[in-house]
C-alpha cells in the first residue's frame, strides 16, 4: 500500500492528496493513453537531499509523449521544478516519484486529438521494489510465456501506460507460480527484459545486456553501463538466449524501482553459486554510492533540493 503524503502536483498547482482526482471518462482510463516515469530521490551521503538523474527522466517522459503524439502543456524545466516542489511540499528525502501525463475527458473514440492533457506528480516513500531480502540475496525468476511486445505492435521506446498490460500479464503469471519476477523474451525468442527492469548476465567476467531493440532505454541501465566501464569491466550489448542465463555466473536486473537486484534462480536452476556474485555486488555498491552523491565523478547525476 502507498502511504499518503500531503500534496500532489496537478496541472500547475499543489493540491491535497485526497483531492487529486480525475474524471471517470478520462481517455487514459479507458485506452491507456498515458506516459509516465519512475524517479527516485535519496538522502545523500552528506545529509542533503537529491533526485537521481532528474533531467534524463523528464526528457524521456517528453520523448514518450512525442511517440504517442501527445503534447505535454509544460516545458521540461517546468516539470523538473514541479518535481522538486512536490518533494519539498511533502518534506521527504528518500522517495519514489511518479510524473504522469495522460489524455483526459472529452471525446471517447480512439481518435481523441483535442482532449486536454493532464499532468500530475506524486511521490511516496517506497523501499526496494522486490524487497530488501531480494536486494541482498537475490530473487527467483521465471521466463514468462508472454513475449515482450514487437517493435511494430507497440512503441517499445515509449513508457506508455497501455504498454504495461504486457508486463502485468507476465508478472502475474510467474507470481502465481511462486516466482518473484518475470523474464520476457522478444518475438525472436531472445531475452529482452524483465517485467519492469533491464537484465544482465555475467559470464567469465564479461557482462552482457540486451541491445536497445525491443527494450526500454532504462536510465538505470545507462548508469550501470557507465559505472561498469568506469570500473574497468567489460560490458557488451548483445542478444543472448534463455539457456545462456542458465549457465551464467551471475544474473542481475536494474531499474529505478528495483535498483540493482540479483537473480539467484531462473526456471528452477540456480544461477552460479545461487548467491549474488562479485560483479553484481560491486555494481550494487557503486550504484548506491552514485545515487547518494558519494562519488564525485557522478555528481552531475544528482539534483539537490
Amino acid at each position: 500500500m502507498v502511504d499518503k503524503l500531503k500534496k500532489i502536483w496537478m496541472n500547475g498547482k499543489l493540491v491535497d492528496w485526497d483531492n487529486a482526482q480525475v474524471h471517470v471518462l478520462s481517455h487514459a482510463l479507458h485506452y491507456g493513453t498515458s506516459v509516465f516515469e519512475g524517479v527516485r530521490s535519496y538522502e545523500l551521503a552528506d545529509g542533503g537531499r537529491g533526485v537521481f538523474r532528474l533531467k534524463e527522466h523528464t526528457k524521456r517522459l517528453f520523448e514518450s509523449a512525442r511517440i504517442l503524439l501527445m503534447t505535454i502543456p509544460y516545458t521540461e524545466d517546468q516539470i523538473n521544478d514541479a518535481i522538486l516542489e512536490t518533494l519539498k511540499a511533502n518534506d521527504v528525502k528518500g522517495a519514489y516519484i511518479r510524473p504522469i501525463a495522460f489524455i483526459g475527458e472529452g471525446a471517447m473514440g480512439l481518435y481523441a486529438v483535442n482532449n486536454p492533457v493532464t499532468v500530475s506528480i506524486s511521490c511516496w516513500v517506497w523501499g526496494a521494489y522486490l524487497g530488501e531480502e531480494g536486494v541482498r540475496n537475490g530473487i527467483r525468476g521465471k521466463v514468462s510465456s508472454y513475449a515482450r511486445m514487437h517493435v511494430n505492435t507497440h512503441m517499445t521506446k515509449s513508457k506508455a501506460g497501455g504498454n504495461y498490460i504486457n508486463s502485468i500479464l507476465a508478472k502475474r503469471e510467474v507470481s502465481l507460480a511462486g516466482y518473484e519476477e518475470a523474464i520476457m523474451l522478444d518475438t525472436d525468442g531472445y531475452v529482452s527484459e524483465c517485467s519492469g527492469e533491464n537484465i544482465y548476465v555475467v559470464k567469465d567476467g564479461v557482462i552482457k545486456t540486451p541491445p536497445l531493440t525491443a527494450v526500454l532505454n532504462g536510465i538505470t541501465r545507462n548508469s550501470v553501463i557507465r559505472i561498469a566501464r568506469d570500473e574497468g569491466l567489460t560490458l557488451v550489448e548483445g542478444r543472448f538466449t534463455r539457456d545462456e542465463m542458465y549457465v551464467a555466473d551471475e544474473v542481475f536486473m536494474s531499474g529505478t524501482a528495483a535498483e540493482l537486484t540479483p537473480i539467484r534462480e531462473i526456471d528452477d536452476r540456480p544461477v552460479g553459486t545461487g548467491k549474488p556474485g562479485p560483479v553484481t555486488k560491486l555494481l550494487q555498491e557503486r550504484y548506491r554510492q552514485a545515487v547518494t552523491g558519494a562519488l564525485p565523478k557522478y555528481a552531475d547525476w544528482v539534483t539537490r533540493f
